[in-house]
């Protein structure tokens, strides 16, 4: 079975943990400081705390922006729960709007119907690895005084108009084994806000700047030593895997390009990073899909029941009428993508897609007959 993923990890990640173990300096130490200081001068921002996950990051900068019960959050609900689940954390409310049909992306043009009196933040994420339409968002967020959290978790190194995700708000990133880059688990946190920073140093520390001296109620989302020697390896690593996995997506797009399906775009002034791969095939999607899966390639369905058709989020009331992202819930699939995905593994997911598509053509998607 070739997968949808499959890490870069070979003898410069095993070396740089040995050198860890056998320092005795095993969390919270020098590679974790070097790390934060390297993916900040990556993004271009002031700040980067890392974390234990990219979770953490999303609900430890909630925590920092002090949104509590009563305030509202909006986002998406095509993406990953952790987005939804970390403003749930503080009490707040997650207000979802619906999203672009052709990037899936936060629908800026939605945003400003979706604010109140309660409002405090906009979280746009940038699914896939894409960065949504920062300058209307911040437009937006600037008009009404919000904060921007940018789940940023799957778009290590995408940008929008030359600027880096992450550096347009707040960013949350998770470093997760099947991201870009990876720690295994772990997360960061970006920020140009110095308070903001200070902040969540100390919250993610047990609330101890110095030892055993409690400033605040605080937690342990603090990274290891052993997972920042990975992700500094890593680092170096990432500028020539997302060539890769664009040489990889370009290999897709001129291979698909006659069959009735929909391929990625990406918008001017954007880079893509290519954390996934999607096409949308319209509603013979999980017949593709199993077609695909018997033929040895791994594909998956980012995200079949949206975070608001999710039993927890309706008994709360969080009810949305969300079409576009019902219909990339019902209609999108993903297949693999990773730098190391040989050209003989491309051709074969290739081969597969054609022969699934191809064979139920009738299921063509509507409005869309040569494509």
């Amino acid at each position: 079975m070739i997968p949808i993923a499959r890490p870069d990890i070979g003898p410069e990640e095993l070396e740089a943990v040995r050198e860890v173990l056998e320092s005795g300096m095993l969390a919270q130490g020098r590679r974790v400081a070097q790390l934060e200081e390297r993916f900040a001068a990556f993004t271009g921002t002031r700040h980067c705390i890392a974390t234990a996950n990219g979770t953490l990051a999303l609900m430890a900068t909630f925590a920092g922006l002090g949104l509590g019960p009563g305030d509202e959050v909006i986002t998406v609900a095509h993406t990953f729960a952790a987005t939804a689940n970390a403003i749930l954390f503080t009490g707040a409310t997650p207000v979802f709007v619906d999203i672009e049909p052709d990037t899936y992306l936060i629908d800026a043009n939605r945003i400003e119907a979706a604010i109140t009196p309660r409002t405090r933040a906009i979280v746009p994420v940038h699914l896939f690895g894409l960065v949504a339409d920062m300058d209307m968002i911040k437009a937006i967020a600037d008009r009404h005084g919000l904060a921007v959290v940018e789940d940023a978790c799957q778009a290590h190194g995408a940008t929008f108009r030359g600027r880096a995700a992450g550096s347009f708000g707040h960013g949350a990133f998770s470093l997760y084994a099947t991201k870009n880059m990876t720690t295994a688990e772990g997360g960061f946190i970006t920020t140009d806000d110095d308070r903001l920073a200070d902040w969540l140093r100390v919250y993610r520390n047990q609330g101890m700047r110095t030892r055993y001296q409690f400033e605040m109620l605080g937690y342990n989302f603090r990274m290891t030593d052993l997972a920042a020697s990975i992700g500094l390896v890593q680092l170096t690593k990432l500028e020539r895997n997302t060539v890769r996995r664009r040489a990889v997506a370009a290999g897709y797009d001129a291979a698909f390009a006659d069959l009735p399906i929909v391929t990625p775009i990406t918008p001017d002034g954007r880079t893509h990073v290519f954390h996934q791969y999607t096409l949308r095939v319209g509603p013979a999607r999980d017949a593709i899909v199993a077609d695909l899966r018997a033929a040895g390639v791994g594909a998956d369905v980012y995200y079949p029941v949206p975070v608001h058709r999710q039993p927890y989020i309706q008994e709360r009331g969080l009810h949305a009428d969300l079409p576009i992202t019902d219909l990339a819930a019902a209609e999108t699939l993903a297949i693999p993508m990773f730098p190391g995905l040989t050209d003989e593994e491309q051709a074969t997911v290739v081969e597969a897609v054609r022969a699934s598509v191809l064979a139920r053509a009738a299921d063509r998607l509507p409005g869309s007959p040569d494509r």
